[in-house]
């Protein structure tokens, strides 16, 4: 019979913090931890960076649990605020145009390149959009309920908002500013191709 999250805790530290208690533990949620760092990050790489530096840091601080939330909470708080803390640096920090260009563009996994760049370009429009427009609260709430369709109540409850409509109220603010700022863009565009 297998362990709960909680069992395998408690077992890790009342023995001695013993590895094989927290391997079982992290080896349920490391996927999903993966997945959740992808979203953010738009990278397969760079999520399995930012996953293996989630990992690391709730393994490290494990033994200072406690148990007045569910372990899946606490890893994907340690899971978001890691992420968020990435994009932020990651969006101060200016190219560095002596990077080199890969010019080595085989279609290994036989997509359609074209369909997967306008991908791309749209995607980082829409983080761009986001990291610019939206405030922190806003950015957390549409990450877990579009990007993870994590349910309001569960984002009211995890973002620990106060306010009477809760998350729903930061999706609206969001919304709204979003379509706005997406207007601006495509007022931009059509002048340009004037």
């Amino acid at each position: 019979m297998a362990l709960s999250d909680e069992q395998l805790i408690e077992r890790y530290q009342t023995r001695n913090a013993q590895v094989e208690h927290a391997d079982e533990l992290f080896r349920r949620y490391s996927e999903r931890v993966a997945l959740w760092c992808w979203r953010f990050a738009g990278d397969r790489e760079l999520a399995r960076d930012l996953a293996q530096d989630v990992l690391l840091k709730a393994y490290t601080h494990l033994s200072s649990f406690r148990s007045d939330a569910k372990f899946s909470t606490w890893l994907y708080s340690i899971t978001r605020n890691h992420c968020l803390n990435h994009v932020r640096a990651r969006a101060s920090q200016p190219l560095d145009a002596s990077e080199p260009i890969e010019t080595d563009l085989a279609d290994q996994q036989k997509w359609d390149t074209l369909a997967e760049l306008e991908r791309q370009e749209v995607a980082a429009t829409v983080r761009r959009l986001v990291m610019a427009e939206l405030d922190e609260t806003e950015t957390q709430v549409m990450t877990l309920h579009y990007g993870e369709d994590v349910p309001l109540s569960s984002v009211t409850r995890l973002l620990r908002l106060e306010n009477p409509s809760g998350a729903k109220a930061f999706i609206v603010s969001a919304k709204r500013k979003l379509a706005i700022a997406l207007r601006r863009v495509q007022a931009r565009q059509a002048r340009g191709s004037k």
